[in-house]
């Protein structure tokens, strides 16, 4: 540390730094980045945006959630009773003492648990492990509320919406056009259920919440490193991916450990501004730059998938993290993404030249796939054709609505893939789900003092933001494990919500 502020380079950049906060620039970005704040706060459509819906605010009060609170939490309290029965007896057992201590750090095992359990090559990857994992967390859980009464799970933070989701999902299989077929997709949910239910139950302070984050970081890291070996070893450019005609002199899409380049750009869409949290709410300057290293490493790699929806997704999410996290630096952050433009390698700045070129294959395919979705939508448009891809491509297929040379596997557009998989009410709870939740996550940030919890609730509301735009022309759900790192992020952004809420809680208090 000391060799570093020592060095030349470190005088330099403080000297940088000193002109730069005297310069005419940093007087108007400060301007411009105050303009943007008052904007902000004053204007209307923002306030009614992000108002808190009407049941929303009653849920964690109502009957409902009380009466499914209890019933969830029934086996903990019958748990914490026999504790109470026998607790000399307990309290003399050292292994007794040692499941309960275990128990009431579930956080901490999660921690380990994702950076296990997302680091397993696809090759060795089977969809069972979340559902193993996250089942297994929960008995942890109940471990620790086994010791303690206030240890429980907590159904009122995990919103309205979310349940009524979880609740389309089951009637999905049952009005399925093909219940066998839809039922193993049952499984899927379930463990993306259970990963939000133990996250956001389990994390009550801000080291829990960073060792969540440090586990996606660590999957960010370790799939980042391998997608730039593969990068250095080379590609084969696979015409099943790539329009070779649109898209001459581009190399081989990168998948790293997963089976296909969109999954592993996905996964990295939704865990990398979790990544640039670490970095800037991190106190000590290694961790900042361990950080800051897998952070880049993870552009970098992403920008070698080539999936341009992605792109597009991941600039989205830079933004509204910007947005959320500091708006006066906007102006500045805008004027560098332009700076960056002409840095942009040319097979990238190619690609995304493609986005809207009807001469590109891949984009010219997903015309018949929504024409597809939209007609299962048109002939089942409350119950939808079932839960999973394989309802909706058996129904597409029996029916004849999809003409096309590619084979149908899913919609490549998120909402009509939730709409004809779970039906309108799926639907819409997904839609209002996404919105609450980024709306909390939104009105913490705006009025919340700054902290490492402020940052990483960002992060996570980011990723959601980005993620719903990609979502625009893909699926992000067609892999279970990038379906369930989509739920855990939407988790991490309640649990900031929660400990925000809290932190609110302990001030007024004091």
């Amino acid at each position: 540390m000391t060799l570093l502020r020592e060095s030349c380079l470190y005088q330099i950049w403080l000297a940088l730094l000193s002109i730069y906060s005297t310069s005419a620039v940093h007087r108007f970005l400060t301007a411009a980045g105050a303009w943007c704040n008052h904007q902000i706060d004053s204007s209307l459509v923002l306030s009614v945006l992000c108002r808190e819906g009407v049941v929303a605010r009653a849920w964690p009060e109502s009957a409902l959630c009380r009466g499914l609170t209890w019933l969830i939490n029934l086996p903990g309290n019958l748990l914490h009773r026999l504790y109470t029965t026998f607790q000399l007896t307990f309290e003399d057992s050292f292994f007794a003492r040692l499941a309960f201590s275990l128990g009431e750090s579930t956080a901490i095992a999660q921690s380990w648990t994702i950076m296990l359990l997302w680091v397993i090559p696809f090759s060795y990857w089977n969809n069972a492990y979340s559902l193993i994992a996250f089942a297994a967390l929960l008995v942890w859980f109940h471990a620790g509320a086994m010791h303690r009464r206030d240890y429980r799970l907590d159904l009122a933070g995990i919103g309205f919406y979310p349940l009524v989701l979880f609740g389309a999902v089951f009637l999905g299989v049952l009005l399925s056009y093909a219940p066998s077929l839809s039922f193993r997709f049952l499984f899927y949910h379930i463990s993306a259920a259970l990963c939000v239910l133990v996250t956001v139950s389990a994390v009550r302070t801000l080291p829990d919440l960073k060792r969540l984050a440090a586990g996606g970081a660590v999957c960010v890291a370790v799939s980042g490193a391998y997608g730039i070996i593969q990068r250095i070893q080379g590609v084969e450019v696979s015409s099943s991916t790539v329009d070779l005609k649109v898209n001459a002199g581009m190399p081989g899409r990168v998948v790293s450990i997963f089976d296909n380049a969109n999954t592993f750009a996905e996964v990295l869409l939704l865990l990398l501004p979790l990544v640039l949290a670490l970095v800037l709410c991190s106190r000590h300057l290694i961790s900042k730059l361990l950080a800051g290293g897998i952070f880049v490493m993870g552009c970098v790699a992403l920008g070698m998938t080539y999936s341009r929806a992605t792109w597009v997704g991941f600039a989205c999410a830079l933004v509204v993290f910007v947005f959320l996290w500091k708006p006066k630096l906007m102006p500045a952050f805008i004027l560098f993404c332009c700076l960056a433009v002409p840095f942009l390698p040319t097979t990238i700045w190619n690609r995304v030249l493609t986005i809207f070129n009807p001469a590109d294959s891949s984009t010219a395919s997903r015309i018949p796939l929504y024409q597809a979705a939209l007609e299962v939508i048109q002939s089942r448009p409350i119950r939808g054709a079932g839960l999973g891809t394989a309802a909706p491509q058996a129904y597409i297929a029996d029916w004849n609505l999809y003409h096309a040379d590619f084979p149908y596997v899913h919609s490549h557009n998120f909402y009509l893939e939730v709409w004809i998989e779970a039906g309108l009410l799926g639907a819409a709870s997904f839609v209002a789900s996404m919105l609450w939740n980024i709306k909390r996550a939104a009105h913490s940030a705006r009025h919340r003092a700054d902290s490492p919890v402020r940052v990483i609730t960002c992060a996570a509301a980011a990723a959601l933001c980005g993620s719903m735009v990609c979502g625009l022309a893909d699926y992000l759900w067609n892999y279970p494990r990038v379906m369930c790192i989509f739920w855990f992020v939407f988790a991490v952004a309640l649990a900031g919500v929660k400990l925000c809420d809290e932190k609110k809680g302990l001030d007024f208090a004091g």
